[in-house]
């Protein structure tokens, strides 16, 4: 990494529209490292492959860039517009997106671990094979997303809007649903045995036919007719 970027490495500054869009007209990636972005607008332009490191970009406006195959790693961006871009292949790691704005991004084959996206907007993204892992979603929107046939490691999905999600073939390690909209999901195949269910009701039960669940999940819903499983 350090001989690829040796000369396209930008660290300590901070940058505005008028420094980054000179540098992306040239067409190769950069390395931004401890870089503020903060309430930049960046919209549109072509960013492909660059690194983001440690970098500030709360507010920072993203709308329609070209951000494939890009890495961000320990970023802050509480509020950043992600709206339409392009994040194909992108990998976040130990990323503060809490609030941040992806709607009908690209999202395909895009990585996230130890992130928080709280209260996240992902509405009409497109989701396919996208990553999460040891993430913070809570309160996030995530209607009509695919998780199928994944492995979701210690993803908190609480209070979250998963409406028409597909968790067919999903196994949850570690994972809360906790008080999450799941009208219309689907999850044939899924094991459950790994995922908090807490505060789902009696009437939420059928979404999990073909699911495996454990006894004390499956008192769970029992008891919320005020019955009691021995």
């Amino acid at each position: 990494m350090d001989d690829l970027f040796a000369d396209r490495s930008l660290s300590e500054q901070t940058l505005g529209r008028a420094d980054i869009a000179p540098l992306a007209k040239k067409g190769l990636p950069h390395h931004l490292i401890d870089c503020d972005l903060d309430e930049a607008d960046l919209s549109g332009l072509d960013l492909s492959r660059w690194i983001f490191e440690r970098c500030q970009v709360r507010r920072t406006d993203f709308t329609g860039a070209k951000l494939d195959g890009t890495r961000w790693q320990s970023c802050r961006g509480g509020f950043v517009q992600l709206t339409g871009a392009d994040l194909r292949e992108a990998e976040f790691l130990a990323c503060d997106l809490n609030n941040g704005v992806l709607r009908r991004a690209k999202l395909f084959g895009a990585k996230l671990e130890r992130c928080k996206l709280t209260g996240a907007d992902l509405s009409e993204a497109s989701a396919l094979d996208v990553q999460f892992a040891e993430t913070l979603l809570v309160n996030a929107r995530l209607p009509g997303f695919s998780f199928r046939k994944q492995v979701l490691t210690a993803v908190d999905f609480s209070q979250a809007d998963l409406a028409k999600c597909d968790f067919r073939g999903t196994l949850f390690d570690g994972c809360s649903l906790r008080d999450a909209a799941l009208d219309g999901c689907r999850f044939d195949g899924a094991d459950l045995r790994g995922a908090d269910i807490g505060g789902l009701r009696l009437i939420n039960a059928g979404l999990f036919r073909g699911a495996t669940i454990s006894r004390e999940q499956a008192g769970q819903l029992l008891g919320e007719l005020g019955l009691n499983v021995r």
